[in-house]
C-alpha cells in the first residue's frame, strides 16, 4: 500500500518559537515534516553559513522531537540567478549551491528544491538560458558527489512553469540526481496547461509536490501565484490527488502557505490540513502516521 508523507511549509508558521517547539507545533497540526526555506532574504541566506554549533543544535531540535526535514526550498537563487549576465552574481549562485548541499547533508534533508528560473529580476535572453543549462549541471555535478537530490520547481515565470520544460532541461543534464518537483497551483495557473497529460507523462521524474492555491493568468490578469487562501482559487486539487493516486505517486506533499498578516496562522494552517485530510480521504490516499509526541 502506498503511504505519503504530508508536511508544511515554513512560512505558514509563526517565526518566533524556537526549532523544537516549531517541530513540535508541525506534529501537533498533523503534518509529517516541515519544508525548511532559505530564501533571498539575508536573514534566510544567513542559514548556508551557520557553524557546526548552529547546526548540532537544529540536529538536537530534531532529533528531540521525532522529526525531520524533507526539503530545503533554495528559493535564494531568485536573487543571485544562475543564469545571470553578471559573473559575480553567476559565482555567488554555485557558491551557494554548494553551501546548501553540504547544509542538507549535516542536517539530513534529502532534497533541495530549485527554483526554475534563468534570471527574475534580469532581462531574459539566450545567453542566461545558457548560463543556467550550464550552471545547472555544475549543480547537479555538486550534488551527486554528496548524493542530494536536486528537484527544479515549475515555476510561477514562463522560463520553467511546465513538466514538460523542467523534464527538457533535466534531459540536457541527464542525471538521476535531478528530478522535478510539481506545484499544482503554478501548473494549474498557467493557460493552456494540460496538467493531468503532464503528470502522466512526466511522473517518473516527480521526487516532490506542492499543492498550493493559484488564480490563473489571462490575457487581462498576471496571475496570482501566492498568498491566495485555499478555496478562493481556481486549482482543481481534487483531480490532481487523484491522478497522482491512480499513478501510484509514493513521495510526499507539501501544503504550500504563507503565514497570513492577519488572523491566527495556526487556525488558517489547521483549516488547510482539515481540507486535504478531507481530500485525502476522498480519492483514497492513505497519509503517513505523525509520531506520537514524548514528554521532556
Amino acid at each position: 500500500m502506498v503511504v505519503n508523507a504530508v508536511g508544511i511549509y515554513e512560512k505558514a508558521l509563526p517565526a518566533d518559537m524556537s526549532w523544537e517547539e516549531r517541530f513540535d507545533l508541525v506534529h501537533r497540526l498533523g503534518f509529517n515534516f516541515l519544508e525548511f526555506s532559505v530564501d533571498e532574504s539575508d536573514e534566510r541566506l544567513e542559514r548556508l553559513d551557520w557553524d557546526r554549533r548552529q547546526r548540532e543544535e537544529f540536529r538536537a531540535a530534531l532529533w528531540n522531537t521525532n522529526s525531520r526535514i524533507n526539503t530545503l526550498m533554495l528559493s535564494g537563487h531568485r536573487r543571485f540567478p544562475l543564469g545571470s549576465v553578471d559573473p559575480d552574481i553567476r559565482r555567488r549562485s554555485l557558491e551557494m549551491m554548494g553551501k546548501a548541499i553540504d547544509l542538507a547533508v549535516d542536517l539530513g534533508i534529502r532534497n533541495i528544491q530549485m527554483a526554475g528560473y534563468d534570471v527574475y529580476y534580469e532581462p531574459k535572453t539566450l545567453a542566461s538560458r545558457e548560463y543556467f543549462v550550464e550552471n545547472l549541471k555544475t549543480c547537479v555535478q555538486m550534488a551527486a558527489k554528496k548524493m542530494v537530490m536536486l528537484s527544479i520547481e515549475t515555476m510561477d515565470d514562463p522560463f520553467i512553469n511546465s513538466m514538460a520544460k523542467a523534464a527538457y532541461y533535466k534531459s540536457q543534464v541527464r542525471s538521476p540526481w535531478l528530478q522535478v518537483y510539481p506545484d499544482i497551483g503554478n501548473l494549474s495557473a498557467w493557460e493552456g496547461a494540460e496538467m493531468g497529460e503532464e503528470l502522466e507523462r512526466y511522473i517518473d521524474t516527480v521526487a516532490a509536490v506542492h499543492l498550493k492555491e493559484t488564480k490563473p493568468v489571462t490575457d487581462t490578469f498576471p496571475g496570482a501565484f501566492r498568498d491566495v487562501p485555499f478555496g478562493e482559487g481556481t486549482v482543481d486539487f481534487e483531480a490532481a490527488l487523484r491522478t497522482f493516486k491512480r499513478l501510484g505517486y509514493s513521495g510526499s506533499y507539501t501544503v504550500e502557505m504563507w503565514k497570513s498578516p492577519s488572523g491566527d496562522p495556526i487556525e488558517q494552517v489547521r483549516r488547510a490540513k482539515a481540507l486535504f485530510d478531507g481530500l485525502f480521504d476522498k480519492v483514497g490516499i492513505t497519509q503517513e502516521a505523525v509520531p506520537a509526541q514524548e514528554e521532556r
